[in-house]
């Protein structure tokens, strides 16, 4: 961390990245001896350091080794958002692999992600296995995460990495696809490494340090492992002894999800959605989640940033957006009460002074929220749609 801010900027009273938006509660920031975080560092070697056409060939060796060598070349987990689904159509339209298509179904997608997952599937003609967990326990897991880590989605983020890794094992399929990797948001990894998505890099991103034999401990006999299996990552042996290979595919080629948004609204009609915080310049970002708005609202309690910051961070390392445009944006966009809150709060069953309570006492200094100062969101078109009977 520098101890000269002077290159900084302010906004919400944070110290941002003297490039990107990106504030100084952003998970493993760090700014240099300049201001500039290290996510734009990373982007830096993303653009000028690393050579993609011998990643390319790298993911051809990958792709060689693979294909042909069972009912199926690789996994592909899917959710319908923008990355995997261009991650299915570029393993299946560029690759030319047979891909088994997961799906781990957290319980809350929005209608027009599941029409858009529909059209995919029929014009890729890929085999598509989706699982749903016991919606009683599924609230259970909510509420608890909730309450430890300021997290409602413990069950969204272990399920889905877990979950594709148990079919892999019990289909013998060695080989795993993910989308984009983690350098373009974090910097657990960077660029100049092919990431694997392995248990390591679940227990740092995915679980928020909660294993599901935790989960068992924290919620005192009202479920047992047994009920917690499809939130088991499989054990080490299994995965070495069918010589799993999970990687993403942002490690091969260069990564830019408003290029591939658009590849995947021509090639596969995959249309966008308004989705609570973001701004509509952004239709293809984090349509899928009935939450999402939910999810980036506690966060901006916590971290006094959300969604527009994130966005427009990429914007400006992509040489898309200037910085002023991207406060307007910020300031336009970010810190507003969802009205899906309401449809959240009766699923934990808990009132919005509890929320509160729980979301402030995960601050992460030295943000201090002041509900006073919050506007409502607008609501989205679907909300109406949604099973409002937990």
């Amino acid at each position: 961390m520098i101890k000269d801010f002077s290159h900084t900027h302010i906004l919400n009273n944070l110290r941002r990245c003297a490039r990107c938006t990106l504030p100084e509660t952003h998970e493993t920031i760090i700014f240099d001896e300049e201001g500039v975080c290290n996510i734009c560092r990373a982007a830096e070697t993303k653009k000028d350091v690393i050579d993609w056409n011998k990643r390319k060939q790298e993911l051809k060796k990958i792709v060689e080794q693979y294909k042909g060598s069972g009912d199926y070349d690789c996994i592909v987990p899917f959710s319908g958002g923008k990355d995997s689904t261009f991650t299915l159509w570029y393993i299946v339209k560029e690759l030319g692999m047979k891909p088994l298509v997961v799906s781990f179904d957290h319980g809350f997608y929005r209608p027009r992600v599941l029409e858009n997952n529909e059209r995919t599937l029929r014009k890729l003609g890929v085999d598509f296995l989706k699982f749903r967990s016991d919606w009683k326990l599924v609230r259970k897991l909510m509420l608890e995460s909730l309450k430890r880590k300021g997290d409602f989605d413990w069950h969204a983020h272990v399920g889905t990495f877990a979950y594709p890794m148990q079919v892999a094992v019990r289909f013998g399929i060695p080989l795993i696809f993910w989308g984009e990797s983690s350098a373009e948001y974090t910097a657990y990894y960077n660029y100049d490494e092919i990431e694997e998505v392995d248990e390591r890099r679940n227990n740092r991103l995915n679980n928020l340090g909660i294993t599901a034999e935790d989960m068992v401990g924290f919620l005192g006999g009202e479920v047992t492992m047994r009920e917690m299996a499809p939130y088991v990552y499989p054990p080490l042996k299994d995965l070495m002894a069918l010589g799993v290979k999970s990687i993403c595919l942002g490690s091969f080629i260069p990564w830019d999800v408003k290029k591939q948004s658009e590849i995947i609204n021509n090639e596969l009609g995959w249309l966008g959605d308004q989705v609570e915080g973001v701004p509509p310049i952004y239709p293809y970002e984090k349509i899928e989640y009935q939450l999402q708005g939910q999810r980036d609202y506690i966060k901006f309690i916590k971290r006094g940033y959300a969604r527009a910051t994130h966005l427009t961070s990429i914007d400006i390392r992509n040489g898309r957006m200037a910085r002023e445009e991207a406060k307007k944006l910020i300031e336009q966009y970010e810190g507003k009460r969802p009205q899906s809150l309401d449809f959240l709060l009766k699923i934990l069953g808990i009132t919005e002074d509890e929320f509160r309570k729980i979301a402030v006492a995960q601050t992460i200094p030295p943000y201090k929220h002041d509900f006073s100062k919050e506007k409502d969101d607008e609501p989205l078109w679907d909300m109406k749609l949604w099973d409002h009977n937990p």
